[in-house]
């Protein structure tokens, strides 16, 4: 048991995935073996229902000058962050000199429209590389962490915020109470924050166990995103489902008293109890769901070791490190993983050392099979990849359960 980052209740483990490296520490081969490795144990904590993990990897380890990760590297997500910017633009953004901060802005892909728009801004990154890409962008960029001390001195030099907002960077963040005390100091009487994550309820639904590793120290639901902002002096005013990330939610907090609460807030609440979300069995039933896939995805791996099969990955994500590490997958079942990230290519996956390789040696030969690491973009990468399946290839997954398509 330990004690929860949030309010200070008793968070209970559910499951230890034992010790894992730090997910997206692609090493070259000189430096193999050099990883920082953590226990990555997940808990819920009985008061506000929070679920975490249970050790902190310091952020320098993980968010730093090398961060691999772009969100211009996915039409999806291009698409997405385009949209959600027109739709803030007819919404949110509608003043004489509206203002928006983004949290953790990675390349400048949400923040270009509203660039282009004419719409003052600015990006809050801690890895200089992807915040230059931003800045080549023609988005403001500041690279930096954000908490309470960025807050302050972004609100002192630009004034208020109408929105902060934030994808899939929040549930990386342990010290959240200096972001909501920075948000608190930043945001506008009646300006929003917007947090966009993996919603607790899908992982659980799907047993997408690969959603638990070092960046994601929280995993949110609507019940305790809506008792972490009721700590802080802010309400949920509404959420929003989305099919990003194979589930996610728009989460809207605004000053409490400021807005009213939508009805979709109280809704998602219901299902998210009649799913079992606050009760400890469904995480016990989670657990027996990630042995048995792993134990599932090594067998059918190893059978096709011994029927001769040319197995490789696809998708080199952070995610795979979890399944990778957890399950015992090494180059003697993979012997390399396609990406399309050049930063990744030619070095080794953190921990268990599969090469990384570029998406044309996808095809050089074609394999056999192919084990979809970035399975929440599937149809994205499927159509891409149209010529595998015309060759004979054959897609595997393990979510919700190992199958091959």
């Amino acid at each position: 048991m330990a004690d929860c980052r949030i309010c200070g209740g008793t968070v209970e483990e559910f499951f230890d995935f034992g010790r894992q490296p730090v997910s997206d520490s692609f090493v070259t081969p000189e430096t193999a073996g050099q990883e920082f490795y953590f226990r990555l144990a997940v808990g819920i904590c009985g008061s506000c229902t929070m679920v975490q993990l249970l050790e902190e990897v310091p952020r320098e380890h993980m968010f730093h000058e090398d961060y691999p990760y772009r969100s211009a590297m996915s039409s999806m997500m291009n698409r997405h962050f385009e949209e959600y910017a027109g739709q803030l633009l007819r919404t949110e953004l509608t003043g004489p000199d509206p203002f928006i901060v983004e949290i953790g802005s990675n390349d400048g892909t949400m923040l270009k429209t509203l660039a282009s728009a004419g719409v003052r801004h600015l990006g809050v990154d801690p890895s200089a590389q992807v915040a230059d890409l931003a800045r080549a962008a023609g988005v403001r960029s500041r690279t930096a962490f954000f908490e309470e001390s960025t807050a302050r001195e972004i609100a002192a030099a630009d004034g208020p915020a109408d929105v902060i907002f934030s994808a899939n960077t929040t549930s990386h963040i342990p010290y959240l109470g200096s972001v909501f005390r920075g948000v608190d100091a930043l945001l506008a009487p009646r300006g929003v924050l917007v947090l966009e994550d993996r919603h607790l309820g899908a992982i659980m639904e799907q047993n997408s166990f690969d959603q638990i590793y070092d960046e994601h120290f929280y995993l949110f639901s609507a019940t305790s995103v809506s008792a972490l902002a009721r700590l802080h002096g802010f309400a949920l005013v509404d959420v929003e489902p989305l099919a990003v990330h194979g589930g996610s939610m728009r989460y809207t907090i605004a000053r409490a008293g400021s807005r009213t609460p939508s009805p979709a807030v109280e809704a998602l609440q219901d299902r998210e109890r009649a799913q079992g979300l606050t009760d400890p069995e469904t995480y016990q039933k989670f657990g027996d769901h990630v042995r048995r896939g792993c134990a599932e995805l090594m067998e059918l791996l190893e059978r096709l070791r011994a029927e001769g099969r040319t197995v490789v990955g696809y998708g080199a994500t952070a995610k795979s490190a979890t399944v990778i590490n957890y399950c015992g997958i090494g180059p003697d079942l993979l012997p390399f993983i396609c990406d399309s990230t050049p930063a990744k290519q030619g070095r080794l996956t953190p921990g268990r050392h599969i090469p990384v390789r570029p998406p044309s040696a996808f095809s050089d030969p074609y394999p056999d099979y192919a084990v979809l690491f970035a399975w929440n973009h599937a149809e994205e990468i499927m159509a891409k990849e149209q010529e595998f399946r015309d060759a004979g290839g054959r897609w595997i997954l393990y979510v919700p359960d190992v199958h091959v398509v």
